[in-house]
């Protein structure tokens, strides 16, 4: 019986090396790419996550009390700020909701309502392009009424429906409860506007 000699492998030749090795140099180049673009977007998401949190608050409106000036389901920028004026529209914290609401009246401001629905700030009627239907509303309050030290009279552009300061339910809000004011609407898309 004759020996049983291995089989011997074969020697790869000079281009199968070097196309072996362009292979393994490309995986490591793929992976260490997809690895870089992975960190980045996560640096990215952080980042805008961050913004949005501490400066520009993105938040969906839900109800019908500041149609039509926003509807059901917008989804809104906010800017944090701590200068307020009447007319401008406020995002604000009230039992663990956020609400939004037009700031009416400042600390100090008497507001004054008629039976029609005309409001009254130191005794000079707003004016009101954003409302399209005057009412009183729901209220428990004595006109006229002068806003605390350091809150805000804030009112829905839906009159009839909004639950705001004109009932003692929510009632004048605090300074520190504001997140910021509505500048921007970004969606749907066909509606896109900056908000006054």
């Amino acid at each position: 019986m004759e020996p049983r000699i291995p089989h011997m492998a074969s020697i790869p030749s000079e281009e199968d090396v070097a196309a072996e090795r362009e292979r393994l140099q490309y995986q490591r180049r793929y992976r260490q790419t997809l690895r870089t673009t992975i960190y980045a977007l996560v640096v990215v998401a952080a980042a805008a996550v961050l913004i949005a949190t501490l400066f520009f608050p993105v938040l969906q409106v839900s109800g019908t009390s500041m149609e039509p000036t926003l509807e059901d389901q917008d989804i809104i920028l906010l800017v944090k700020t701590n200068n307020f004026e009447t007319g401008d529209l406020v995002g604000f914290y009230y039992q663990n909701k956020l609400l939004l609401k037009r700031v009416i009246a400042g600390p100090g401001d008497v507001v004054d309502i008629d039976d029609e629905g005309n409001v009254y700030v130191n005794d000079e009627l707003l004016d009101e392009p954003y409302v399209t239907e005057k009412s009183l509303g729901e209220t428990d309050l004595s006109y006229p009424y002068q806003v605390p030290e350091s809150r805000y009279f804030v009112m829905g552009d839906n009159r009839a429906t909004s639950i705001d300061s004109r009932s003692s339910a929510i009632g004048c809000i605090e300074k520190d409860q504001i997140v910021g004011k509505v500048i921007l609407r970004v969606w749907p898309l066909s509606r896109i506007s900056f908000i006054k």
